[in-house]
């Protein structure tokens, strides 16, 4: 089924995937644009999908059920208009099944929704890179990312933001010898030149190129302890030192 991008802001991404019976809104954290889109397309949409809630993803959420009337799903109260709290687990929609995943980390209640060989994993999972951790702990991240490394590797990754030059750029810092991700920096440079997005990506290409995912082998190892050399070589320390070190890479 057509998934839709929809820039937002500086480099958000609202997603809205259509259906037989209805079409998805996936984190809109502004709701002009997916007005427009829904104008263009002659499509009304069936449902609202948050990740987590933060304004840049649920800042349209309201708008939104004035205009259309439409249900939302997330984790708790804190998503606005929120009339589906879901758990992990199966979620039945317009006759559709999604898998909710439990990714804490990012916020401690983020979620991410699988459908279709498609994840929609909001600020969790990024292209070559993770999100900040700003509620729940390295642990709970590193954990969180490795379930989505156990989907089947042709998964396709639509994660919030287009970072993928920067977190490319910050790959190539501590994984130098990757030739992989010399090939990603080249392809994602042409796409942003055209202004295209370099999403989605895949959970093969993640796991072999995307450094919070690869804690474990030693080129990682080596390069967190030159950051920290109380690092050793704990997968989970390591991945702490590495999204610290990102936070102050520029």
């Amino acid at each position: 089924m057509p998934i839709h991008f929809i820039p937002a802001f500086t480099d958000n991404y609202i997603y809205i995937a259509e259906t037989p019976k209805g079409a998805w809104i996936i984190d809109p954290g502004c709701a002009d644009p997916v007005f427009a889109w829904c104008a263009e397309h002659q499509r009304c949409p069936s449902a609202i999908l948050c990740t987590h809630h933060h304004a840049d993803h649920t800042g349209g959420v309201e708008a939104l059920v004035q205009r259309f009337r439409i249900p939302v799903y997330g984790a708790n109260q804190r998503i606005p208009q929120l009339t589906h709290a879901v758990r992990a687990g199966l979620l039945a929609l317009d006759e559709e099944s999604l898998t909710v995943l439990a990714v804490p980390g990012h916020t401690r209640d983020h979620l991410a929704y699988v459908w279709k060989g498609a994840l929609f994993c909001g600020d969790t999972l990024f292209a070559a890179g993770c999100g900040r951790l700003f509620e729940g702990t390295a642990a709970q991240m590193f954990h969180s990312l490795q379930q989505l490394a156990r989907l089947p590797g042709d998964t396709a990754v639509y994660c919030a933001h287009e970072y993928t030059l920067s977190n490319l750029r910050f790959a190539a810092q501590v994984d130098p010898e990757n030739p992989i991700i010399a090939q990603r920096q080249e392809m994602a440079t042409a796409q942003r030149a055209r202004n295209a997005p370099t999403l989605p990506s895949s959970v093969t290409l993640e796991c072999a190129s995307n450094p919070f995912l690869r804690c474990h082998e030693p080129a990682l190892i080596r390069s967190a302890n030159t950051f920290d050399p109380d690092t050793g070589d704990d997968p989970v320390r390591v991945f702490s030192t590495l999204r610290r070190w990102k936070d102050h890479f520029s």
